[in-house]
């Protein structure tokens, strides 16, 4: 695909865009009315018709109840979705909405209304309009929140999400050729006002964009600075993988490892890079506990406990035995060394507040927009 950042998306730029996807039965297309999104509808709706045979295209859009125009943004893209001969269906967040952390709980209602949308319309993946912008903004929102290599990584082009693929086709694309590509076809697209409204941190951080650019950080080069962060990231999961099974395979069929707790050799351990024995802990804590992802600072304070512990216990010499040497909690997962030991399994059920590590926040993978 050609790098002019002001023209207009061809048939044979979207032809390469969407290539990966001919052979998927059926898409969502996450459509809200603004640009971005209306773009990819146009643009999948023209390249579908160029196939003898392809996914069936559902364009649904979600109504959050949080703006009184957002109904008409919603009959609007329903009548483009006819003109371009697509199935359309509006989705509404429903219920009370909270006081705080809005754009966050919105996020999460969205994507999970968009699931129930694809199952009822038996489509396998969702496509959103996420584009080379929106990486570098969500790239900056995490720098700023101090993220680990994870979520530095920022957005990916394919994720699985409520049990759908979810995909961004248009991750690598600017803004501006979308917009580009609705002019040439007098195409129009509604302009929401919470995309500047400064109570909220993404607009805040997309007026400070222009100066980042000027000291060099356009868009393309933190989207690019993202990518070369996902593939660190990718090859630090892989070691992590095998550090894994090597715990498993050290301890062999002698630990109290099942379905519902891990256990390892916390000597072994210890001896693993401090990155690796973190998203091991992470792992762990997030499968057996139930309080959603752990967050990561939360986990790299109790990593430190974990070290002080084992620490201690070497440096006394002790013979290993059936004494506690550290219990805590963390997002629902109860983490035990005993006897030279860690385990990681569900923390009993809160009668009330309780002493521990408890609590969300960024965790290692953090999702996009």
């Amino acid at each position: 695909m050609r790098d002019d950042e002001n023209a207009p998306i061809s048939a044979q730029d979207a032809k390469e865009l969407f290539a990966a996807f001919k052979a998927v039965p059926a898409i969502v297309l996450a459509v809200s009315g603004g640009p971005d999104s209306i773009a990819l509808m146009w643009l999948m709706a023209r390249w579908r018709r160029g196939l003898s045979s392809g996914p069936r295209l559902v364009a649904v859009t979600v109504d959050h109840g949080l703006r009184p125009e957002a109904a008409g943004e919603a009959r609007d893209v329903k009548r483009l979705a006819k003109a371009l001969d697509l199935p359309h269906r509006t989705v509404r967040w429903t219920g009370d909405k909270p006081r705080t952390g809005v754009p966050a709980a919105a996020r999460a209602a969205r994507y999970r209304l968009l699931a129930e949308a694809a199952r009822t319309c038996g489509a396998t993946h969702i496509f959103t309009a996420h584009t080379r912008d929106d990486q570098a903004e969500t790239l900056l929102m995490r720098l700023l929140r101090g993220s680990g290599i994870a979520g530095l990584s920022a957005m990916t082009r394919e994720s699985v999400r409520n049990g759908m693929v979810l995909a961004r086709p248009l991750l690598d694309v600017p803004k501006s050729r979308l917009i580009a590509t609705l002019n040439k076809a007098k195409v129009a697209f509604a302009d929401d006002p919470t995309n500047r409204d400064l109570a909220f941190t993404r607009p805040r951080l997309r007026q400070l964009l222009p100066l980042i650019a000027a000291e060099g950080g356009d868009a393309r080069g933190l989207a690019r600075l993202a990518s070369r962060l996902a593939r660190a990231n990718a090859a630090v999961e892989v070691l992590a993988d095998g550090a894994e099974r090597y715990l498993a395979l050290l301890d062999g069929a002698a630990t109290a490892s099942g379905p519902m707790a891990r256990d390892f050799d916390a000597k072994a351990f210890g001896a693993m890079p401090e990155e690796i024995q973190l998203r091991l802990l992470l792992r762990a804590i997030n499968r057996f506990g139930h309080e959603g992802p752990a967050e990561l600072g939360k986990a790299e304070a109790l990593l430190a406990q974990l070290e002080r512990s084992c620490s201690m216990k070497s440096e006394k010499g002790r013979q290993r035995s059936a004494r506690v040497e550290l219990k805590q909690t963390l997002a629902g997962a109860l983490v035990t060394v005993r006897g030279g030991r860690i385990r990681i399994e569900p923390a009993p059920p809160r009668r009330g507040r309780t002493a521990g590590i408890s609590g969300q926040g960024a965790s290692l993978h953090e999702e996009g927009a």
